[in-house]
């Protein structure tokens, strides 16, 4: 009976040792943040689950998670919150991205993520890439959250929608998903985040502290 204690104790500190010195589970630090990660599902443009998220958890580095909760606490206050999609990607995910690229017979989500878009040109129209942002663990996918109804505000496209639609400044939605839009990029750059123009969601924290190192480490 020890020795199964023992070893139930040494797979949990196993276990725990999996998130990489330097990174954090944000729902730890910021308990109020609502987590979809959609690359746990089959709810994004591949259609299956993504090699690497073995769990519906959010890791980050400390300090984009500490900027990410100085956000968190001023939407609050307006009765809204932060809602995640994506944060610390693994590079296994990022070459799973690839493989299905590649596969151009494959198109089971076309019609709700890339539409208007030539499943052979997601390379070199800059859709899908050899390395991710994600990886380096300070870029986030984000969108905010009414607290009262809990319904995502109108940002216009769907998150991960490929296509000229989902650029920040795209001047063909409604004044009111403009609106939201700003919302999101106005709140996130007070707090030390740049936003990536072509995508509304995606924000990287300025000054990241592992820029231009790839992990591999699972999500879970």
């Amino acid at each position: 009976m020890k020795l199964f204690r023992l070893f139930l104790v040494l797979s949990c500190l196993n276990t725990f040792a999996q998130l990489k010195e330097g990174f954090v589970y944000v729902a730890d630090e910021i308990p109020t943040i609502n987590i979809e990660l959609r690359y746990f599902s089959s709810d994004n443009f591949v259609g299956q689950e993504i090699d690497g998220y073995n769990a519906n958890v959010v890791i980050l580095s400390k300090e984009a998670t500490k900027a990410l909760k100085k956000v968190q606490n001023e939407l609050l206050k307006e009765g809204l919150s932060l809602k995640i999609f994506d944060a610390y990607r693994p590079q296994q995910a990022v070459n799973h991205f690839r493989k299905w690229a590649r596969d151009i017979n494959d198109t089971l989500r076309k019609q709700d993520f890339y539409p208007n878009i030539n499943k052979k040109n997601l390379f070199k129209d800059g859709y899908i890439s050899t390395r991710s942002r994600h990886s380096s663990g300070s870029t986030i996918d984000i969108t905010i959250i009414d607290l009262k109804t809990c319904e995502e505000l109108n940002m216009g496209t769907a998150y991960d929608y490929l296509g000229k639609e989902s650029a920040t400044f795209y001047d063909g939605i409604t004044k009111h998903q403009q609106k939201n839009r700003v919302l999101l990029k106005t709140v996130m750059s007070k707090h030390g985040f740049r936003n990536y123009s072509q995508e509304w969601w995606h924000y990287t924290l300025r000054g990241e502290p592992y820029l231009n190192q790839y992990f591999d480490f699972l999500v879970e």
